[in-house]
């Protein structure tokens, strides 16, 4: 199939990556081939989500290895009535440039139950330092970080 060793290979940037590319791709023990526009539509269109689940006066990291690679986080709420911190993971780390987060709320969710949003250490989510408050079932936010700090760029409520 290639005429080159993978080491041998010149290196693709960002820059010069169109999509319409042709990649190779294992599925099983066959080869195939795909398109980088093909893989891209399919993870966008397939969310795996993690469940969270909060208690009153918990404080939850989503920089954290168990959600740190999580882009959809499902809100569960667990026990009695209060208010809980969600923090956003670190913006200005690599791997969170042009990154996005989505947050739901389940059922589980009233007035009475409340997780705060707030932005990593004297980060700023929107330009605030202030917590983005959800309280209500089937709420959602997706925020986007520039690698300086967290934009709300969707709003559900």
């Amino acid at each position: 199939m290639a005429d080159k060793k993978i080491s041998q290979l010149t290196e693709v940037t960002a820059a010069n990556i169109v999509g319409t590319e042709e990649i190779a791709l294992v599925q099983s023990t066959e080869t195939k081939k795909t398109t980088l526009e093909d893989v891209q539509r399919f993870i966008s269109n397939h969310l795996e989500p993690t469940t969270l689940s909060v208690v009153a006066g918990g404080t939850y990291d989503l920089g954290d290895e168990v959600y740190d690679e999580a882009e959809l986080i499902v809100l569960s709420w667990v026990g009695g009535n209060g208010r809980a911190t969600l923090t956003l993971p670190d913006v200005t780390l690599d791997k969170n440039l042009n990154r996005t987060k989505r947050i739901i709320t389940d059922s589980s969710f009233d007035n009475s139950t409340h997780v705060d949003l707030t932005p990593y250490g004297s980060q700023t989510l929107d330009g605030s330092n202030d917590a983005f408050d959800l309280n209500r079932a089937y709420e959602g936010i997706k925020v986007w970080g520039n690698g300086t700090e967290w934009f709300i760029i969707q709003q559900k409520a």
